[in-house]
C-alpha cells in the first residue's frame, strides 16, 4: 500500500476539519443543540487544525517546513485532546457535583474580562456537563476525542516520516 503524499495528507486534515465543523453547525442550527463554552473552544482548535492542514496543502514545504506542520497538528490535537477529556470529566461528575451553569455566552462575553472569560471557556460550565447527543453511547466530546487523537496520530506519523525520508 502506498502512503500518500504529505500534501494529500494536508488537504485530508482541512477536509476532515471542514467536516466536523460543518456536523458542529448542523448540531447547532438544524438540531438545535446550543454549544457550551468547552464545545466553542473545541471548535476553535479543530478551526485552528484545518487551517494548518490547508496551509502546509498551499505551502507544500521542504522537509524541516513538513516537520514544523505535523509538530503544530500535534500539539493542536494535544490541546483539543486536553478540551474533550476535560468535558468528558464533566459529563461523568453526579449532577450535584458539576459546576454551575452560567447565563449564554453572549451575555459573558459583554459582561467579563477576557481574563476570567477564557477561564469559563477552557474549564467548562454546569452547561458542559450536559449530554446532549450520543452515538452508539459516546457523547459529542468523545467522538472529538477521537478525532482529537487521530490528528494527533497522523501528526506523529508524518514527523517519523519526514525524519526517515531525509
Amino acid at each position: 500500500m502506498t502512503i500518500p503524499q504529505f500534501r494529500i495528507v494536508q488537504i485530508l486534515v482541512f477536509l476532515s476539519a471542514v467536516g466536523l465543523m460543518v456536523t458542529a453547525l448542523f448540531f447547532e442550527h438544524v438540531l438545535e443543540l446550543p454549544p457550551c463554552p468547552l464545545c466553542i473552544t473545541q471548535r476553535i482548535v479543530v478551526v485552528i487544525i484545518g487551517l494548518l492542514g490547508l496551509a502546509a496543502a498551499l505551502h507544500n514545504p521542504d522537509r524541516r517546513g513538513k516537520q514544523s506542520y505535523s509538530g503544530a497538528l500535534v500539539v493542536m490535537g494535544i490541546c483539543g485532546a486536553a478540551l474533550a477529556i476535560r468535558q468528558l470529566y464533566l459529563q461523568g461528575l453526579p449532577p450535584e457535583s458539576a459546576p454551575a451553569c452560567l447565563p449564554s455566552l453572549d451575555y459573558l462575553v459583554e459582561v467579563m474580562p477576557v481574563i476570567d472569560l477564557i477561564t469559563v471557556m477552557l474549564g467548562g460550565t454546569g452547561d458542559c456537563a450536559e449530554v446532549q447527543w450520543t452515538l452508539f453511547g459516546i457523547s459529542i466530546p468523545g467522538w472529538t476525542l477521537v478525532c482529537f487523537i487521530g490528528y494527533t496520530a497522523l501528526g506523529i506519523f508524518e514527523i517519523v516520516r519526514t525524519r526517515q525520508s531525509a
